[in-house]
């Protein structure tokens, strides 16, 4: 697999994981590099910088996964914004990018920005993580203290939420708290892989208009 990191190009094939010792502002270069593409991936961390560039299968689980969510937020009349590529940083401690990221609770203060603030502005209610890698990991959301974070690894969702400063696993999601969402996501992956992500998410619709869920 071709990998490119230099002063004059930064590139990595599909599916390469790049991962070096770095300072933040080695990562800080990298990022300017990089300019407004969204790969490869970036994450610091601990003095270490990871470099990512997803396979087909990541994107498309992402975006279906993030369509579910939204799905389900239509369906019960939550308003919310939802953004990616989004990159979250703190200087000199962290530097991460979801796949999706999603305010629900506070979506009225991040409402009208052009840009957030993660030192004053709340973070996202809630955070996607596709894993094909096993580098993600929900502790790089401490520094952030991200409510919420929904890790899909190894075709399973995992559902973490904050509590006193760590990450524990949960059944259900604090904002679909009476839906099997394992289930759900399970169901929609096997149409969206027999099928196509349309076709996965008027499944869900169709089932939630009869109330069949």
């Amino acid at each position: 697999m071709l990998t490119v990191v230099s002063p004059q190009k930064l590139y990595l094939s599909a599916g390469t994981v790049m991962r070096s010792p770095a300072t933040w502002q080695e990562y800080q270069n990298l990022c300017e590099q990089r300019g407004d593409n969204s790969i490869p991936r970036l994450k610091y961390r601990s003095g270490e910088i990871l470099l990512i560039s997803p396979v087909f299968k990541h994107s498309k689980n992402a975006s279906l996964i993030a369509a579910i969510i939204t799905t389900l937020l239509d369906f019960h009349e939550q308003e919310y914004d939802a953004f990616t590529p989004i990159t979250m940083q703190l200087p000199t401690i962290s530097g991460i990018e979801p796949d999706y990221c999603f305010y629900i609770d506070n979506w009225p203060v991040v409402a009208g920005k052009e840009r957030i603030n993660w030192g004053n502005d709340p973070p996202p209610d809630l955070v996607l993580e596709i894993d094909v890698t096993s580098y993600s990991d929900v502790k790089d959301y401490l520094p952030y203290q991200v409510p919420e974070i929904w890790l899909f690894r190894n075709q399973e969702l995992l559902i973490y939420q904050l509590q006193e400063n760590e990450y524990i696993l949960h059944s259900h999601s604090r904002y679909f708290p009476d839906m099997n969402l394992a289930e759900i996501v399970t169901q929609c992956l096997k149409t969206a892989y027999q099928r196509n992500t349309s076709a996965a998410i008027r499944v869900l619709r169709q089932k939630l208009a009869g109330n069949s869920l």
